[in-house]
């Protein structure tokens, strides 16, 4: 992880109004005791970890990295997890940054990250992000009403 992004993650924490070297010290330990352990424990360990709306949480937010490695629209990925696109689109940020711990995953859970998807993606959004013209507003409509005509002299 580079230094810029590990202070960007103590930036989010710290406003957070959390205390960012508690987080920083369990999450390192707690990532040293996973590494390497039985996957039944680990999965035993994170059921007990989490309350059941914690999980459900997690689980779709691997399942969502899945998707988007498999070239899922995010549209189709938001209504089938029930999930919102802001937290879709972060996800597909993280998975297209040059060093992506969640492409790493992937790969260590044997999952197949077709890079042409990702790449056409990136390239689809650089010509669709060409300057668009100016949007052209209508012109006001001035409506006034016989009682508001001035009366005519004559």
């Amino acid at each position: 992880m580079t230094l810029a992004r590990i202070k960007e993650r103590a930036y989010t924490i710290l406003t957070m109004n959390t205390d960012a070297q508690l987080i920083s010290d369990n999450i390192a330990e707690m990532s040293r005791a996973l590494s390497g352990s039985d996957p039944a424990l680990v999965e035993q360990f994170l059921y007990s970890l989490f309350t059941p709306s914690e999980a459900d949480e997690m689980a779709k937010r691997w399942a969502l990295v899945k998707r988007i490695a498999e070239g899922i629209p995010q549209r189709d990925i938001a209504k089938e997890l029930g999930l919102s696109l802001c937290k879709i689109t972060r996800g597909s940020r993280e998975l297209k940054k040059e060093d992506s711990s969640f492409k790493r995953m992937l790969e260590r859970a044997g999952c197949v990250i077709p890079e042409e998807r990702i790449q056409r993606r990136r390239t689809a959004r650089v010509v669709s992000s060409a300057p668009k013209a100016p949007r052209q507003r209508p012109a006001p409509r001035i409506e006034t009403r016989p009682s508001q005509q001035p009366e005519s002299r004559f």
